[in-house]
């Protein structure tokens, strides 16, 4: 659509609608997440908008006009896209595995003049495009149970592997879980889930001997015996739970946090915000946020339940389950139950490149709600 198009009555009258057709009160809810957000960045700067609160309000405002920009886009552009989009993923995570920064030890990042990225964010989204199309076009005995199921399980492996390799666990977990539960959303056999399962389990031993580097084998005995070393690996589980502790039922008051104002809460702004949050405002404060979480997914799950197509359903599930599995992981990590892996809190932590991610994923949500009854096709189509 041009410019000029838009000056057209037709025209607007058809992007007022989409515009309606939004979920407002979805966007409400993101942005009291992230202002949520601003503001414990703010208080544990001590009382400072910089160096986190300001740019992360900023960033979310350009995220959400951006968002309401991809809400618009046609679901069929995006399923077009789906295949394009998830094979670029795999030629940039290759890219960084030959010319990727390296950072803190770790290869992951590609750069492009004073610009640097994660590829397997841009993944996040393949994954999911992909598979929906995938979906879309395969028979219920196909999905359910057959030598088809190959393919999926390819996509799924082909990055999670590459991000491993980087090493990247967290973000691996997150790619291979949202893969999983895709396939399991489209129709997989029970039979085929309990296999899994065991499989799982029967690698799991030998992964964790001579597959994962020593420093992820740490973490993992260190979230099962983090008094082991409370100075040292031991530090960030020990001190997380110590500030989710002394908030109590209110907390001790905004600004107030002893473990984040005295640095004694490492990644503060980041994997353990929430724990400063649980400090300053107590159980309260953290289920109030949980529930804000809860109502997004569940607002992002009636858009998937309410689309027409199979691609829409699959792609707008695929999405909510990234954003499900960011906030349980983090939430486990900073109580002590799930090793520390470097996942933050969806909007509520610091850092532009997950927010992007995010606010993508949910353009995606918002495209499937407004065009929730247009048919997509594996051909052209028309758009509407």
């Amino acid at each position: 659509m041009t410019v000029s198009a838009l000056t057209r009555p037709g025209e607007r009258d058809r992007l007022i609608v989409k515009l309606a057709e939004i979920d407002w009160v979805f966007v409400l809810v993101m942005t009291l997440i992230a202002g949520a957000g601003g503001l414990m960045l703010f208080s544990i700067a001590g009382s400072s908008w910089m160096p986190w609160a300001a740019p992360h309000l900023i960033r979310y405002g350009l995220c959400l006009g951006l968002m309401l920009i991809l809400a618009l886009v046609d679901i069929r552009v995006w399923f077009a896209l789906a295949y394009p989009l998830y094979g670029i993923g795999v030629l940039l995570l290759l890219a960084v595995d030959v010319v990727g920064q390296t950072r803190l030890g770790a290869q992951r990042w590609l750069g492009v003049g004073a610009f640097s990225f994660q590829p397997s964010e841009v993944m996040k989204i393949g994954i999911v495009l992909a598979l929906a199309r995938l979906y879309h076009g395969a028979s219920a005995q196909r999905a359910r149970l057959s030598w088809w199921l190959l393919i999926p399980a390819g996509m799924i492996a082909v990055p999670v592997l590459l991000v491993a390799k980087e090493p990247d666990l967290g973000t691996a977990m997150l790619i291979a879980l949202t893969g999983a539960v895709m396939v399991v959303l489209a129709g997989l056999s029970w039979r085929i889930i309990a296999a899994g399962v065991i499989g799982v389990l029967a690698v799991a031993p030998p992964f964790f001997f001579f597959v994962m580097h020593d420093y992820q084998r740490d973490r993992i005995m260190t979230f099962l015996h983090p008094e082991n070393d409370p100075s040292g690996s031991g530090y960030h589980i020990l001190q997380s739970m110590i500030a989710l502790g002394s908030g109590g039922l209110l907390g001790k008051g905004y600004g107030l946090g002893s473990q984040s104002q005295l640095n004694f809460l490492p990644e503060k702004q980041t994997d353990f915000i929430f724990a400063t949050l649980a400090e300053e405002f107590g159980f309260v404060g953290c289920v109030s946020l949980l529930i804000l979480y809860g109502a997004a997914i569940f607002m992002a799950l009636r858009a998937s339940y309410l689309s027409h197509s199979h691609f829409g359903r699959l792609a707008a599930a695929g999405v909510t389950a990234t954003f499900a599995l960011y906030v349980m992981i983090n939430g486990a990590m900073v109580m002590g139950l799930a090793p520390v892996v470097g996942v933050p809190m969806p909007m509520l932590s610091y850092g532009g490149t997950v927010m992007l991610t995010v606010m993508v994923g949910f353009g995606l949500v918002q495209s499937v709600r407004v065009h929730r009854y247009a048919e997509v096709t594996s051909g052209k189509g028309t758009f509407v």
